[in-house]
């Protein structure tokens, strides 16, 4: 998806994990994740660079959906869908 595309979902849940280290992030997604409906997508904001390589890998796993991402100043949005 077009980071435009991305920015224009209608997102169910927001994970804002800014200032977090690795694993923070992704603990907070997959936390966030499991109290999550099925087709329902979450945005995953961190600063974390690893964060950009683990998620989307730990998604693909779990078979859920990774939609992408989008650089922000200073942080990245990570787009889930369940």
């Amino acid at each position: 998806m077009t980071p435009e595309e991305l920015k224009g979902l209608t997102i169910n849940k927001v994970v804002d994990a800014r200032g977090s280290a690795c694993p923070g992030p992704l603990m907070a997604t997959k936390k966030a994740l499991s109290e999550m409906q099925p087709g329902e997508i979450i945005e995953v904001l961190s600063s974390d660079a690893g964060t950009k390589r683990d998620v989307p890998k730990w998604a693909v796993k779990k078979e859920y959906e990774y939609l992408g991402d989008v650089r922000e100043d200073g942080y990245f949005r990570l787009y889930i869908k369940k």
